[in-house]
């Protein structure tokens, strides 16, 4: 995969003039993700790495001038095409992404709020990541525009991923209908979450159940599935019906796909407190509920494999880095950390995986280089 990785980012395009490059992209490249995956998180970080670990990273980059300065590294990074750089990652986890049916594919933001330029009244680098969550990859990203938010760029996103047989799950921020029509168009499904932003619609569903549960779904389609956890105290049953009944619905040409309606009931239990919450649901997947049911724990579950592990572990809300590009490309280097480490087959935490690359010259080549 040493070959691959360089193959995948080789066609990146410089944004230095001939006569300035002293050190090529690809070094420059190769020598920030190996720092990265090491537990550098910023521009110095990375110089520093570079000049204790040089002879290891001349087993797989020249370096023919030795080591960047950190200012160089910066220049370089803070100024390449962050679509550029996003379009490598996408073609390297295509080809290390496995064939899998019904993969799960959790699009949700993250703001790196580390990243905030009050000097500049900047406001802090918002990106919307794609994960599967089956194979625990990042597939691609789109980082938000400074005066834009994430319906615009979740389309974005979109257009770059394969999702045809998969199953797309956005919040309530992403429950728009040309955000449906396309993700039916590239031939997948979707479970979108409802919220204020769709009030009539929410308020459909919401009395759609109220009812149906009132008179024990008597003379209405639907199925049902829970799930009971006890972990450390709590007690935690949630409950999903899902439903093709949408008679009640006004408008309902107007979803591409749309096909049934779902709630998910969840009643925590601890310290001898009780809370349940409902939350409402549209979607184009046939009324089965251990597949809703899987869909909405999917895309709750992307929280902790992926915003916080990226924060906790890789340290992606601690970055201060802000200027240009740069904090965009970081975030995409500590993703694609995430992916190398996840294609390791070590049976070992994030954490672990995270501290040993650090360490240990043989397991980073490993999981960078195997």
């Amino acid at each position: 995969m040493a070959t691959s990785i360089i193959e995948h980012f080789s066609t990146l395009e410089d944004p230095r003039i001939e006569r300035n490059k002293k050190h090529a992209l690809t070094d420059i490249i190769v020598l920030s993700l190996c720092a990265v995956c090491s537990g550098a998180n910023g521009w110095e970080a990375i110089e520093e790495f570079g000049h204790e670990k040089l002879d290891w990273l001349r087993q797989y980059v020249p370096l023919k001038n030795g080591v960047p300065s950190h200012d160089c590294i910066n220049y370089v990074l803070a100024r390449l095409s962050a679509e550029g750089f996003r379009d490598c990652f996408l073609s390297w986890t295509r080809s290390v992404m496995k064939a899998c049916p019904g993969e799960i594919i959790a699009l949700d933001g993250k703001t790196a709020r580390g990243s905030r330029d009050a000097k500049h009244e900047r406001n802090p680098l918002h990106m919307v990541s794609a994960w599967a969550c089956e194979q625990r990859l990042v597939l691609g990203q789109e980082a938000i525009d400074d005066k834009s938010n994430e319906i615009t760029a979740l389309p974005k996103l979109l257009k770059l991923l394969e999702i045809k047989g998969c199953i797309v799950t956005i919040d309530a921020m992403g429950c728009q209908r040309a955000i449906a029509k396309q993700i039916i168009e590239q031939q997948g499904d979707y479970v979108f979450g409802l919220k204020g932003n769709q009030s009539q619609l929410h308020e459909a569903v919401e009395d759609f159940f109220t009812t149906a549960r009132h008179n024990n779904f008597r003379k209405v389609s639907y199925d049902y599935d829970e799930t009971i956890e006890k972990d450390h105290g709590r007690l935690e049953i949630r409950r999903y019906w899902i439903s093709d009944d949408l008679v009640t619905l006004n408008n309902t040409s107007a979803w591409s796909g749309l096909c049934s309606i779902g709630m998910v009931e969840r009643e925590c239990t601890q310290a001898g407190s009780t809370s349940i919450e409902q939350r409402y649901f549209i979607s184009s997947i046939k009324p089965e509920a251990p597949l809703f049911a899987k869909a909405v724990r999917s895309h709750w579950g992307v929280e902790n494999p992926l915003h916080w592990r990226l924060d906790v572990i890789l340290g992606d809300d601690a970055s201060r880095v802000k200027k240009d590009n740069g904090a965009p490309i970081l975030t995409s280097l500590r993703h694609l950390c995430m992916n190398l480490f996840e294609q390791e087959p070590t049976k070992m935490s994030l954490a672990k995986k995270f501290r040993k690359a650090a360490w240990s010259d043989s397991f980073r080549s490993k999981v960078i280089f195997p």
